[in-house]
């Protein structure tokens, strides 16, 4: 709800009126009041349209509408729409041409809150278009934040940790120490997506400490349901209930019945997981009651889980399956697997407490293969977090990846537990399941492989890793009957060059498109991988050496048209040096790498983007040592950062 406001308080810095008009400090107000009353913002918000009527005003009109378009998000979608309207009908007037990605984010919002996140997430990735277009910062936090929160419900915590994060330094950059918290409890909601509930739960003790200091009500709200939802996952059931009661005084205080709706099925979820049944339906009932107010539909479909959960307790099996199976409708649609895991496994229960064996056992598949997929995503994610803050932290930083690490690790241990529970639940079911074990064995098997494949991929160009590649290089030369095979060594010319201009990211893609380059170009039986770095291998079976140098030219001059201006703006192409040889009679992996290695820096050493062969016997002679290797990197990063133009 607070992304549009997150911009919307400090806008007046970049407009400087002659005169201040009346309607821009209620503007500015009802911007803050977001955080602490959204009616009394609401309230603002109209004032100043009742002022903009007497002194007409684009982008005033505009920014004032937009708090009420963020207000009626999570209330009112026809109001909304009225809203939508009349921005549009605005911005060809308006001065400030960044004001369309608060649009673009409010109708974003809309469709977060009925449950729609892809279109959503198409809302907010133009939202960031449109402000860096607009070079407006405060609009490309706005967006970021909104963006990286949908990001993290999709399970892209990596990418919505980096947007959350680059929003928070937006914000502390402009003195907007506010939003910059409100960015902090986004952080905190993915890594309780990530499952790292410690971390999270620790972020939002933070936050809450700050927000308290100043005095920003609703927020308080709303990080005390997140904290007790840490608690709730963590199944610290007194901290849970005080967090969420807490969070049900604030609510109620600035009455906000979709937050009293959220605290209220916290506080039910508490007593299911003590065991009160009949406390957790009541509160439920009160739940409901407020939630018709909303369009949320992740609200009800959570409303429903706790609910089914509480009337399995009390044996009334079937209405409990009525209620699941309504939750996992929603669920099911909304990028929800922790939920929709939960909703399974109980509705499993409730199907096996009626005596509906087979349909108890369907269900529990299916809360192990989206739990499996939730405990895969989050440990990938994870490892690429760990990644993206290796290259962007400083030293301290480095600490800290090594306790996530360690916390990873030891999550991932407890869902694999969890599982093996879940398999001791199965083998329960007795014998009726054995040829649907079976089944079950064969789909392991598959996801064995699939394992197997991946030790054997490179994980940032999809092509073969060293393992792979030089096992098919092995396996390649150990043939019977084999004709000659040709292997060349590409590597990409001045690469340190581009880390240390563009930075690591722009490294990677321009990896990720050399080995584009170099897949579009082969055929079968032609394999390829990356060796390291920015070093790639490419074998050519059945191939001479003759033929095999004229595909390294092809190859060297494919990779030079390449066009790279969409991400390096002033470096527009790249080159590579390549190393060529044939195999002989007795010949390994190793010694053809040996020779095609030499060929590669006989390469570098005439000037690169050049072909230069070793045949099996004979070439240029090989480096003393590594050292004249660096020298000749080191040479063309200096080069590189000398030139004023794209190298040749």
């Amino acid at each position: 709800m607070v992304a549009v406001a997150a911009w919307l308080g400090a806008a007046a810095v970049a407009e400087t009126p002659a005169a201040v008009h009346p309607a821009q400090a209620l503007i500015e107000q009802g911007a803050i009041a977001m955080r602490s009353d959204p009616e009394a913002s609401r309230r603002d918000a109209q004032a100043a349209l009742a002022a903009l009527k007497l002194q007409p005003d684009a982008d005033l009109e505009i920014r004032a509408r937009l708090l009420l378009c963020d207000y009626q998000s999570e209330r009112n979608q026809a109001a909304v729409d009225a809203e939508v309207a009349a921005i549009e009908a605005l911005l060809p007037k308006a001065r400030r041409t960044g004001l369309r990605a608060g649009l673009l984010v409010c109708q974003g919002e809309m469709n977060e809150t009925l449950g729609n996140n892809a279109q959503a997430l198409a809302y907010y990735e133009q939202a960031v278009r449109v402000a860096s277009e607009a070079h407006d910062d405060e609009m490309i936090a706005g967006a970021l934040f909104s963006r990286g929160y949908v990001l993290g419900l999709q399970g892209e915590y990596a990418r919505g940790l980096a947007d959350l994060r680059r929003a928070q330094g937006l914000y502390e950059t402009l003195g907007m120490q506010h939003h910059a918290l409100t960015a902090m409890n986004g952080v905190a909601i993915l890594y309780n997506r990530m499952g790292d509930y410690e971390q999270a739960r620790d972020i939002y003790t933070a936050a809450l400490a700050a927000q308290r200091n100043a005095h920003m009500l609703r927020e308080q709200g709303v990080t005390l349901h997140n904290l007790g939802r840490a608690h709730e996952y963590l199944q610290e059931w007194p901290e849970a209930r005080r967090a969420f009661t807490e969070s049900l005084a604030i609510q109620r205080e600035i009455h906000y019945p979709r937050g009293e709706a959220y605290a209220l099925r916290g506080l039910a979820a508490v007593d299911n997981g003590l065991g009160n049944w009949r406390g957790a339906l009541d509160t439920l009932n009160r739940a409901s009651k407020l939630q018709a107010a909303t369009p949320d539909a992740r609200l009800r479909a959570q409303i429903d889980l706790a609910r089914g959960t509480a009337l399995r307790g009390l044996g009334r099996d079937d209405e409990s399956v009525v209620a699941l199976r309504s939750a996992i409708e929603v669920l099911r649609g909304g990028d929800a697997r922790s939920e929709l895991a939960a909703a399974y496994t109980e509705l499993a229960a409730a199907e096996a407490a009626r005596g509906d064996w087979r349909g108890a056992y369907t269900q529990l598949m299916l809360a192990r293969q989206v739990s499996e997929r939730l405990l895969r995503n989050q440990i990938d994610q994870r490892f690429a977090t760990l990644r993206v803050e290796f290259d962007t932290a400083a030293k301290e930083a480095e600490n800290a990846l090594l306790l996530r690490d360690n916390r990873a690790s030891e999550q991932a241990l407890a869902q694999s537990r969890a599982v093996r529970r879940l398999q001791a639940v199965v083998i329960a079911l007795g014998a009726l399941l054995v040829l649907l074990l079976a089944a079950f064995a064969i789909h392991q098997r598959r996801a064995s492989q699939r394992m197997h494949r991946l030790a054997l991929t490179d994980e940032l160009t999809g092509a073969q890793n060293r393992r792979g590649v030089l096992g098919r290089l092995a396996e390649t030369l150990a043939a019977e009957q084999a004709g000659p095979c040709t292997i060349l060594i590409t590597d990409i010319d001045h690469f340190k060059g581009i880390n240390d201009r563009y930075g690591h990211a722009t490294g990677d893609e321009v990896l990720k498109i050399m080995a584009g380059a170099v897949r579009d170009a082969l055929r079968e039986p032609a394999f390829f991988g990356r060796l390291g770095g920015e070093e790639f291998l490419i074998v050519l079976p059945d191939t001479a050496l003759g033929e095999g140098r004229m595909t390294a030219e092809r190859m060297r001059e494919r990779v030079a048209a390449v066009d790279l201006s969409h991400i390096c703006p002033v470096r527009r192409r790249i080159t590579v040096s390549i190393g060529v040889t044939v195999a002989t009679a007795g010949d390994t992996p190793s010694t053809m790498l040996q020779r095609a290695d030499e060929a590669l820096y006989a390469a570098k050493r005439a000037g690169r983007n050049a072909v230069r062969v070793c045949p099996p016997g004979g070439g240029s002679a090989p480096f003393a040592d590594g050292a004249q290797r660096d020298a000749i990197d080191q040479a063309g990063s200096e080069e590189l950062q000398s030139a004023s133009g794209p190298p040749a």
